[in-house]
């Protein structure tokens, strides 16, 4: 395709902090086909107590920073930003406009109806904020706001179909409308596992358990302190590697109390790799989630996980063959642990499992394939892609 005919897309997220959004997108401007498509990317502004995923990968992608854009409601700057986006809409009169998180949906999309350049619309929910965000006032709100969002839009793209299913309950959009396409990562090379841990600070021969995420309150780090506890009480030999920042971060180093000398807390790492190669199990305990990236890391690595049974978290662990699933109760998930730690051959066939599985299943190459037959059949240059869940 000659760069004059390539279809024009603008994608807007409110800010590229450390997370699964950030990561699917900056894989996405990096890899799709530059002779068919003008990618350009809109943000916003990291918070200071958020990791900047661009500068943690020392990523050199150009961005376009839109004024006023972030993570917090602020009037003032969401009408700026709006204004912001339309100019920004006329100027490059993009084919498709393509939204990611909340605010930068509602904004982008509102941008769009009213520039008058007549792109088509694509929203991603990389989750949803249904579950373990909002009073019962507040979550109202946001549905009927979604709901007035899926009528500006073409397309609403899912990570998971459990994403899918649970925003058509809550009466958001039209199953017409939905395409559901699973994350894709790639993973760096994965060290020796004696050499990961002397990286960390952690002993060879101890039992180690990894956190990797956002100390946020959907996170539930405080049910991981829990679990830990519970762990600690039946293997006291047990090591716990925190990796990752947020509002929460103080809370947490405020709860390992006794038991500091049994947690490392290495914030956020570029070489994210080395934590799932020292870690026996990789462990997860929020209350709600899309489909996490984490787990598919720690999968690529050949580590098994253990999971809160929320989201489409079961789109990415096989329970049962790739790790154990569990509800909430901090009781089960201890169990399930000690249980992956107490029977090594258990956990290296778990994580050869996982490390099959998420290879074939969440490739780069696989996203960026789906998004681009998008991209063309909503140009009308492709037949129109449709999936009903993630690769099985």
């Amino acid at each position: 395709m000659k760069s004059d005919s390539r279809i024009r897309v603008m994608e807007i997220i409110a800010r590229m902090n450390v997370g699964g959004p950030a990561t699917q997108v900056l894989g996405l401007h990096e890899r799709l086909n530059r002779e068919e498509f003008d990618h350009r990317l809109y943000t916003g502004y990291v918070d200071d107590h958020e990791g900047d995923h661009l500068r943690l990968r020392d990523a050199e992608t150009r961005v376009h920073r839109v004024p006023g854009l972030g993570r917090s409601i602020r009037p003032g700057d969401d009408h700026r930003a709006l204004f912001w986006l339309i100019r920004a809409m006329r100027t490059f009169r993009p084919h498709i406009v393509h939204t990611r998180t909340a605010k930068a949906g509602a904004l982008g999309r509102v941008a769009a109806r009213l520039s008058g350049v007549g792109s088509a619309r694509v929203h991603v929910f990389h989750g949803h904020l249904l579950h373990g965000y909002f009073s019962p006032v507040k979550r109202g709100l946001y549905v009927r706001s979604e709901r007035l969002l899926a009528s500006m839009s073409d397309r609403l793209v899912t990570v998971g179909s459990r994403v899918r299913d649970e925003l058509l309950q809550a009466g958001i959009g039209r199953p017409p409308q939905y395409v559901v396409i699973p994350p894709g990562v790639r993973l760096g090379p994965v060290p020796e596992r004696g050499k990961a841990r002397a990286e960390l600070g952690l002993p060879q021969d101890v039992p180690v358990v990894a956190y990797v995420g956002r100390l946020t309150q959907v996170k539930r780090p405080d049910r991981f302190l829990a679990v830990a506890g519970a762990v600690i009480r039946q293997i006291p030999e047990c090591h716990f590697v925190v990796c990752g920042r947020g509002e929460l971060e103080q809370q947490v180093e405020r709860g390992v109390g006794a038991v500091r000398d049994s947690f490392r807390l290495v914030g956020w790492r570029k070489d994210v790799e080395t934590v799932y190669a020292a870690a026996d199990v990789v462990l997860l305990t929020s209350d709600n989630e899309g489909t996490p990236l984490s787990l598919i890391e720690a999968g690529m690595a050949g580590a098994p996980v253990v999971a809160t049974r929320v989201g489409s978290v079961a789109e990415v662990v096989r329970d049962g063959h790739t790790g154990l699933l569990s509800t909430t109760d901090p009781g089960e998930l201890a169990a399930h642990t000690v249980r992956l730690l107490s029977d090594r051959g258990l956990a290296r066939r778990m994580g050869e499992s996982a490390r099959d599985w998420t290879a074939y299943a969440f490739g780069v190459d696989r996203l960026v394939s789906d998004t681009e037959n998008l991209y063309r059949s909503l140009c009308g240059t492709a037949r129109p892609l449709v999936r009903e869940g993630a690769r099985r």
